[in-house]
Protein backbone atom coordinates (compact mmCIF):
# COMPACT_ATOMS: atom_id res chain seq x y z
CA UNK A 1 0.00 0.00 0.00
CA UNK A 2 1.39 3.55 -0.99
CA UNK A 3 0.85 5.98 1.77
CA UNK A 4 2.75 8.68 0.05
CA UNK A 5 0.54 11.65 -1.10
CA UNK A 6 0.55 12.83 -5.26
CA UNK A 7 1.58 16.13 -6.12
CA UNK A 8 -1.53 17.36 -6.00
CA UNK A 9 -1.58 16.63 -2.71
CA UNK A 10 0.80 18.17 -1.51
CA UNK A 11 -0.03 21.08 -3.65
CA UNK A 12 -3.67 20.83 -1.80
CA UNK A 13 -1.52 20.87 1.66
CA UNK A 14 0.93 23.48 1.17
CA UNK A 15 -1.46 26.09 -0.10
CA UNK A 16 -4.04 25.81 3.11
CA UNK A 17 -1.19 25.64 5.16
CA UNK A 18 0.05 28.61 3.95
CA UNK A 19 -3.39 30.13 3.89
CA UNK A 20 -3.91 29.29 7.68
CA UNK A 21 -0.93 30.76 8.57
CA UNK A 22 -1.11 34.49 6.71
CA UNK A 23 -4.83 34.89 6.59
CA UNK A 24 -6.10 33.16 10.18
CA UNK A 25 -3.49 32.84 12.74
CA UNK A 26 -2.79 36.52 12.88
CA UNK A 27 -6.61 37.05 13.98
CA UNK A 28 -6.95 34.58 16.47
CA UNK A 29 -6.26 36.12 19.69
CA UNK A 30 -8.74 38.96 18.65
CA UNK A 31 -11.51 35.99 18.31
CA UNK A 32 -10.64 34.49 21.49
CA UNK A 33 -10.65 37.58 23.48
CA UNK A 34 -14.09 39.10 22.34
CA UNK A 35 -15.55 35.73 21.81
CA UNK A 36 -16.70 37.47 18.20
CA UNK A 37 -15.98 37.31 14.47
CA UNK A 38 -16.48 40.49 12.85
CA UNK A 39 -18.88 40.80 9.86
CA UNK A 40 -16.18 42.22 8.13
CA UNK A 41 -13.31 40.12 8.83
CA UNK A 42 -15.81 37.24 8.12
CA UNK A 43 -16.43 38.46 4.93
CA UNK A 44 -12.53 39.55 3.87
CA UNK A 45 -11.62 36.32 4.70
CA UNK A 46 -14.13 34.33 2.38
CA UNK A 47 -12.85 36.38 -1.07
CA UNK A 48 -9.65 35.80 0.02
CA UNK A 49 -10.36 32.18 0.40
CA UNK A 50 -12.40 32.69 -2.95
CA UNK A 51 -9.54 34.02 -4.65
CA UNK A 52 -7.16 31.35 -3.57
CA UNK A 53 -9.41 28.42 -4.63
CA UNK A 54 -10.18 27.33 -1.86
CA UNK A 55 -13.82 28.04 -1.39
CA UNK A 56 -15.96 25.30 -1.53
CA UNK A 57 -13.40 22.27 -1.79
CA UNK A 58 -15.87 19.95 -0.86
CA UNK A 59 -17.71 20.29 -3.66
CA UNK A 60 -17.24 18.43 -7.32
CA UNK A 61 -16.24 20.29 -9.62
CA UNK A 62 -19.68 19.99 -11.80
CA UNK A 63 -20.95 22.04 -9.09
CA UNK A 64 -17.88 25.18 -9.15
CA UNK A 65 -16.00 23.21 -6.43
CA UNK A 66 -12.10 22.20 -6.25
CA UNK A 67 -13.40 17.92 -7.37
CA UNK A 68 -11.11 17.19 -4.87
CA UNK A 69 -11.08 13.24 -3.62
CA UNK A 70 -12.17 12.32 -0.13
CA UNK A 71 -8.44 11.85 1.18
CA UNK A 72 -6.90 15.27 -0.10
CA UNK A 73 -10.23 16.78 1.06
CA UNK A 74 -9.20 15.56 4.61
CA UNK A 75 -6.02 16.81 4.37
CA UNK A 76 -7.39 20.03 3.33
CA UNK A 77 -9.23 19.98 6.50
CA UNK A 78 -6.90 19.24 8.78
CA UNK A 79 -4.82 21.81 7.48
CA UNK A 80 -7.90 23.95 8.13
CA UNK A 81 -8.64 22.73 11.42
CA UNK A 82 -5.30 24.41 13.01
CA UNK A 83 -6.85 27.77 13.34
CA UNK A 84 -9.64 29.20 15.78
CA UNK A 85 -12.38 27.27 14.34
CA UNK A 86 -14.60 30.69 13.41
CA UNK A 87 -12.38 31.85 11.32
CA UNK A 88 -11.37 28.45 9.67
CA UNK A 89 -15.17 28.12 9.09
CA UNK A 90 -14.73 31.02 7.17
CA UNK A 91 -13.49 28.95 4.54
CA UNK A 92 -16.98 28.02 3.61
CA UNK A 93 -18.00 24.41 2.51
CA UNK A 94 -21.14 24.23 1.72
CA UNK A 95 -22.93 21.14 3.05
CA UNK A 96 -23.12 18.08 0.82
CA UNK A 97 -26.82 17.41 1.05
CA UNK A 98 -27.73 20.64 -1.30
CA UNK A 99 -26.14 18.34 -4.17
CA UNK A 100 -29.35 16.12 -3.68
CA UNK A 101 -31.77 18.77 -4.93
CA UNK A 102 -33.49 19.36 -7.79
CA UNK A 103 -31.91 21.85 -10.80
CA UNK A 104 -34.23 24.73 -9.62
CA UNK A 105 -33.08 23.68 -5.66
CA UNK A 106 -29.08 24.07 -6.95
CA UNK A 107 -29.71 27.26 -8.65
CA UNK A 108 -31.14 28.97 -5.56
CA UNK A 109 -29.17 27.28 -3.17
CA UNK A 110 -26.35 25.31 -4.15
CA UNK A 111 -24.25 27.20 -6.75
CA UNK A 112 -24.70 30.62 -4.26
CA UNK A 113 -23.20 28.64 -1.79
CA UNK A 114 -20.31 27.37 -3.98
CA UNK A 115 -19.80 31.47 -5.09
CA UNK A 116 -19.41 32.33 -1.46
CA UNK A 117 -23.17 34.43 -2.44
CA UNK A 118 -25.36 32.73 -0.14
CA UNK A 119 -24.30 30.33 3.46
CA UNK A 120 -26.70 27.67 4.93
CA UNK A 121 -26.86 26.08 8.08
CA UNK A 122 -28.26 22.76 9.49
CA UNK A 123 -30.76 21.94 11.88
CA UNK A 124 -31.70 19.01 13.33
CA UNK A 125 -30.98 18.95 17.25
CA UNK A 126 -34.08 19.53 19.29
CA UNK A 127 -34.19 20.05 23.47
CA UNK A 128 -35.73 17.35 24.30
CA UNK A 129 -34.85 14.96 21.63
CA UNK A 130 -30.56 15.23 21.20
CA UNK A 131 -29.16 12.32 19.49
CA UNK A 132 -32.25 10.37 19.26
CA UNK A 133 -33.43 11.66 15.70
CA UNK A 134 -36.73 9.12 16.06
CA UNK A 135 -37.59 11.47 19.41
CA UNK A 136 -37.86 14.74 16.58
CA UNK A 137 -41.15 16.92 17.60
CA UNK A 138 -40.92 19.54 14.95
CA UNK A 139 -43.84 18.61 12.38
CA UNK A 140 -44.32 19.63 8.92
CA UNK A 141 -48.01 18.88 7.63
CA UNK A 142 -49.37 19.36 4.19
CA UNK A 143 -51.22 22.49 3.65
CA UNK A 144 -52.61 24.68 1.09
CA UNK A 145 -51.81 28.11 1.12
CA UNK A 146 -54.01 30.60 -1.57
CA UNK A 147 -54.33 27.16 -3.39
CA UNK A 148 -50.76 26.71 -3.58
CA UNK A 149 -49.79 23.05 -2.23
CA UNK A 150 -46.92 23.62 0.62
CA UNK A 151 -46.28 22.76 4.22
CA UNK A 152 -47.27 24.06 7.63
CA UNK A 153 -43.49 23.94 9.57
CA UNK A 154 -43.92 23.77 13.49
CA UNK A 155 -41.19 23.00 16.33
CA UNK A 156 -38.03 24.28 17.52
CA UNK A 157 -34.48 23.69 17.11
CA UNK A 158 -31.52 24.75 19.10
CA UNK A 159 -27.19 24.49 18.87
CA UNK A 160 -27.48 25.68 15.45
CA UNK A 161 -24.17 26.20 14.32
CA UNK A 162 -23.47 30.01 12.38
CA UNK A 163 -27.30 30.38 11.71
CA UNK A 164 -26.76 33.99 12.30
CA UNK A 165 -24.79 34.04 9.80
CA UNK A 166 -26.87 31.52 7.50
CA UNK A 167 -29.36 32.84 4.92
CA UNK A 168 -31.12 29.51 4.72
CA UNK A 169 -31.37 26.29 6.55
CA UNK A 170 -31.49 22.63 5.95
CA UNK A 171 -34.25 21.59 8.18
CA UNK A 172 -35.29 18.25 9.23
CA UNK A 173 -39.09 17.56 10.07
CA UNK A 174 -41.28 14.74 11.25
CA UNK A 175 -44.19 14.18 8.32
CA UNK A 176 -46.18 11.41 9.65
CA UNK A 177 -46.67 9.75 13.07
CA UNK A 178 -44.77 6.53 12.47
CA UNK A 179 -42.04 6.12 14.94
CA UNK A 180 -39.22 4.47 12.20
CA UNK A 181 -36.64 6.71 9.85
CA UNK A 182 -39.37 7.13 7.12
CA UNK A 183 -41.47 9.85 9.36
CA UNK A 184 -38.47 12.21 8.64
CA UNK A 185 -38.23 14.50 5.80
CA UNK A 186 -35.37 17.56 5.19
CA UNK A 187 -37.06 20.70 3.96
CA UNK A 188 -34.99 24.57 3.07
CA UNK A 189 -36.47 27.12 4.31
CA UNK A 190 -35.06 30.90 4.03
CA UNK A 191 -34.68 32.77 7.41
CA UNK A 192 -36.69 35.51 5.77
CA UNK A 193 -39.75 33.42 5.66
CA UNK A 194 -42.29 34.24 7.47
CA UNK A 195 -42.82 32.85 11.27
CA UNK A 196 -39.04 31.67 11.32
CA UNK A 197 -37.58 33.70 14.33
CA UNK A 198 -33.95 33.46 15.31
CA UNK A 199 -32.70 33.71 19.08
CA UNK A 200 -29.17 33.60 19.89
CA UNK A 201 -27.98 30.50 21.88
CA UNK A 202 -25.80 29.34 24.48
CA UNK A 203 -22.48 31.05 25.81
CA UNK A 204 -20.04 27.91 24.74
CA UNK A 205 -16.84 27.44 26.15
CA UNK A 206 -15.60 26.06 22.72
CA UNK A 207 -14.67 27.45 19.70
CA UNK A 208 -15.21 30.76 20.69
CA UNK A 209 -16.53 32.69 17.47
CA UNK A 210 -18.45 30.50 16.50
CA UNK A 211 -21.76 30.94 17.62
CA UNK A 212 -24.97 28.72 17.73
CA UNK A 213 -28.51 29.42 17.89
CA UNK A 214 -32.03 28.63 18.62
CA UNK A 215 -34.00 28.58 15.97
CA UNK A 216 -38.75 28.82 16.00
CA UNK A 217 -40.46 27.46 13.35
CA UNK A 218 -44.28 28.14 12.58
CA UNK A 219 -43.72 29.03 9.01
CA UNK A 220 -45.93 28.14 5.50
CA UNK A 221 -43.47 26.93 2.79
CA UNK A 222 -44.10 25.77 -0.72
CA UNK A 223 -43.80 22.31 -1.68
CA UNK A 224 -40.56 22.61 -4.06
CA UNK A 225 -38.76 23.57 0.08
CA UNK A 226 -39.19 19.75 0.11
CA UNK A 227 -35.44 18.66 -0.52
CA UNK A 228 -35.45 14.82 -1.91
CA UNK A 229 -38.09 12.71 -0.70
CA UNK A 230 -40.67 13.04 1.29
CA UNK A 231 -39.89 10.64 4.25
CA UNK A 232 -36.26 9.54 2.91
CA UNK A 233 -35.00 12.58 5.33
CA UNK A 234 -32.69 9.93 7.06
CA UNK A 235 -31.16 8.87 4.03
CA UNK A 236 -29.72 12.12 3.43
CA UNK A 237 -28.92 12.78 7.56
CA UNK A 238 -26.28 9.89 6.83
CA UNK A 239 -25.22 11.19 3.50
CA UNK A 240 -24.91 14.28 5.51
CA UNK A 241 -23.37 12.82 8.79
CA UNK A 242 -20.51 10.42 7.24
CA UNK A 243 -18.61 13.62 5.63
CA UNK A 244 -18.75 16.05 8.30
CA UNK A 245 -17.87 13.37 10.91
CA UNK A 246 -14.92 12.73 8.66
CA UNK A 247 -14.08 16.54 9.03
CA UNK A 248 -14.45 16.39 12.97
CA UNK A 249 -11.71 13.77 12.93
CA UNK A 250 -9.50 16.08 10.28
CA UNK A 251 -9.84 19.18 11.74
CA UNK A 252 -9.02 16.99 14.95
CA UNK A 253 -5.66 16.11 13.72
CA UNK A 254 -5.01 19.42 12.76
CA UNK A 255 -5.07 21.14 16.17
CA UNK A 256 -3.51 17.83 17.74
CA UNK A 257 -0.81 18.41 15.53
CA UNK A 258 -0.21 21.78 16.55
CA UNK A 259 0.12 20.91 20.05
CA UNK A 260 2.67 18.75 19.58
CA UNK A 261 4.50 20.41 17.82
CA UNK A 262 4.27 23.31 20.70
CA UNK A 263 5.17 20.70 23.39
CA UNK A 264 7.89 19.20 21.06
CA UNK A 265 9.75 22.77 21.17
CA UNK A 266 8.72 22.94 24.41
CA UNK A 267 10.39 20.30 26.03
CA UNK A 268 13.06 21.18 23.18
CA UNK A 269 14.07 24.63 24.16
CA UNK A 270 13.15 24.29 28.49
CA UNK A 271 15.33 23.58 31.05
CA UNK A 272 14.97 22.27 34.48
CA UNK A 273 17.77 20.93 37.23
CA UNK A 274 20.22 21.74 34.95
CA UNK A 275 18.68 19.88 31.46
CA UNK A 276 16.16 20.59 28.51
CA UNK A 277 12.90 18.83 30.38
CA UNK A 278 12.59 16.53 26.50
CA UNK A 279 15.18 14.52 28.82
CA UNK A 280 13.29 13.44 31.28
CA UNK A 281 11.54 9.78 30.76
CA UNK A 282 8.36 12.06 32.44
CA UNK A 283 8.29 14.22 29.55
CA UNK A 284 9.92 12.18 26.55
CA UNK A 285 7.68 9.19 27.43
CA UNK A 286 4.22 11.59 27.05
CA UNK A 287 5.53 13.02 23.61
CA UNK A 288 5.77 9.69 22.34
CA UNK A 289 2.81 8.81 23.41
CA UNK A 290 1.12 11.61 22.07
CA UNK A 291 2.80 11.41 18.71
CA UNK A 292 1.77 7.58 18.47
CA UNK A 293 -1.70 8.39 19.25
CA UNK A 294 -1.52 11.15 16.66
CA UNK A 295 -0.37 8.96 13.80
CA UNK A 296 -2.90 6.00 14.44
CA UNK A 297 -6.41 8.35 14.39
CA UNK A 298 -4.33 9.98 10.89
CA UNK A 299 -4.01 6.32 9.79
CA UNK A 300 -7.86 5.50 10.94
CA UNK A 301 -9.15 8.81 9.18
CA UNK A 302 -7.15 8.57 5.77
CA UNK A 303 -8.30 5.16 5.67
CA UNK A 304 -12.03 5.71 6.08
CA UNK A 305 -11.35 8.65 3.79
CA UNK A 306 -10.45 6.10 0.94
CA UNK A 307 -12.78 3.43 1.80
CA UNK A 308 -15.10 6.57 1.05
CA UNK A 309 -13.89 7.19 -2.20
CA UNK A 310 -13.64 3.29 -3.03
CA UNK A 311 -17.39 3.07 -2.23
CA UNK A 312 -17.10 0.78 0.61
CA UNK A 313 -16.94 2.81 3.69
CA UNK A 314 -19.20 1.95 6.45
CA UNK A 315 -20.82 3.75 9.87
CA UNK A 316 -18.44 1.86 11.58
CA UNK A 317 -15.39 3.49 9.25
CA UNK A 318 -16.89 6.40 10.09
CA UNK A 319 -17.50 6.30 13.47
CA UNK A 320 -14.20 4.77 14.19
CA UNK A 321 -12.34 7.73 12.62
CA UNK A 322 -14.47 10.75 14.64
CA UNK A 323 -14.07 8.52 17.65
CA UNK A 324 -10.27 8.28 17.65
CA UNK A 325 -9.77 11.53 16.46
CA UNK A 326 -11.79 13.18 18.96
CA UNK A 327 -10.64 11.44 21.74
CA UNK A 328 -6.87 11.75 20.68
CA UNK A 329 -6.96 15.41 20.41
CA UNK A 330 -8.40 15.36 24.32
CA UNK A 331 -5.27 13.15 25.41
CA UNK A 332 -2.44 15.53 23.22
CA UNK A 333 -3.76 18.55 24.29
CA UNK A 334 -3.94 18.11 28.01
CA UNK A 335 -0.99 16.41 27.81
CA UNK A 336 0.63 19.41 25.87
CA UNK A 337 -0.64 21.54 28.95
CA UNK A 338 0.73 19.62 31.35
CA UNK A 339 4.49 19.71 29.34
CA UNK A 340 4.23 23.50 29.39
CA UNK A 341 3.06 23.31 33.18
CA UNK A 342 1.68 26.68 34.45
CA UNK A 343 2.12 28.55 31.28
CA UNK A 344 -0.12 26.44 29.15
CA UNK A 345 -3.01 27.35 30.61
CA UNK A 346 -2.33 31.17 29.68
CA UNK A 347 -4.06 32.73 26.67
CA UNK A 348 -0.72 33.51 25.43
CA UNK A 349 -0.43 30.25 23.99
CA UNK A 350 -2.60 28.54 21.52
CA UNK A 351 -3.11 25.13 24.10
CA UNK A 352 -5.78 26.45 26.67
CA UNK A 353 -8.49 27.14 23.28
CA UNK A 354 -6.97 23.91 21.59
CA UNK A 355 -8.01 21.95 25.28
CA UNK A 356 -11.12 23.93 25.73
CA UNK A 357 -11.95 23.52 22.19
CA UNK A 358 -11.86 19.41 22.57
CA UNK A 359 -14.25 19.27 24.69
CA UNK A 360 -16.91 19.01 21.99
CA UNK A 361 -15.65 17.27 20.00
CA UNK A 362 -16.94 14.32 21.70
CA UNK A 363 -20.21 15.59 21.91
CA UNK A 364 -21.17 17.10 18.48
CA UNK A 365 -21.83 15.25 15.36
CA UNK A 366 -22.78 12.16 17.26
CA UNK A 367 -21.24 11.69 20.81
CA UNK A 368 -18.36 9.15 21.47
CA UNK A 369 -21.16 7.25 22.93
CA UNK A 370 -22.75 7.25 19.78
CA UNK A 371 -19.67 5.81 17.43
CA UNK A 372 -19.25 3.44 20.02
CA UNK A 373 -23.09 2.06 19.71
CA UNK A 374 -22.68 2.34 15.66
CA UNK A 375 -19.03 0.23 15.66
CA UNK A 376 -20.49 -2.19 18.26
CA UNK A 377 -23.49 -2.57 16.10
CA UNK A 378 -21.70 -3.51 13.10
CA UNK A 379 -20.04 -6.23 14.55
CA UNK A 380 -22.74 -7.69 15.89
CA UNK A 381 -25.32 -7.51 13.15
CA UNK A 382 -23.48 -9.80 11.21
CA UNK A 383 -24.06 -12.35 13.39
CA UNK A 384 -27.58 -11.52 14.32
CA UNK A 385 -27.21 -9.70 17.40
Amino acid sequence: MDFGLTDEQRAVVATTRAFVEKELYPHEEEVERTGVLRPELRDEIAQKALKAGLYAANMPEEAGGAGLDTVTWVLYEKELGKANYALQYTVGRPSNILLGGTEAQKERYLYPCVRGERVDCMAMTEPGAGSDLRGMRTRATREDNDGQSGWRIRGSKHFISHADEADFVIMYARTDDSTDGKAISTFLVDFDTPGVELHDGYRNVSHRGYTNSIIDFDCWVPEDALLGEEGKGFDLAGTWLGSTRLQVAATCLGRAERALELAVRHAAEREQFGQKIGRFQGISFKLADMALELRAAELVTLWAAWKYDEGTATDSDIAMAKLKASEMLAMVADEAIQIHGGMGLMDELPLERIWRDARIERIWDGTSEIQRHIISRGLLRPLGS
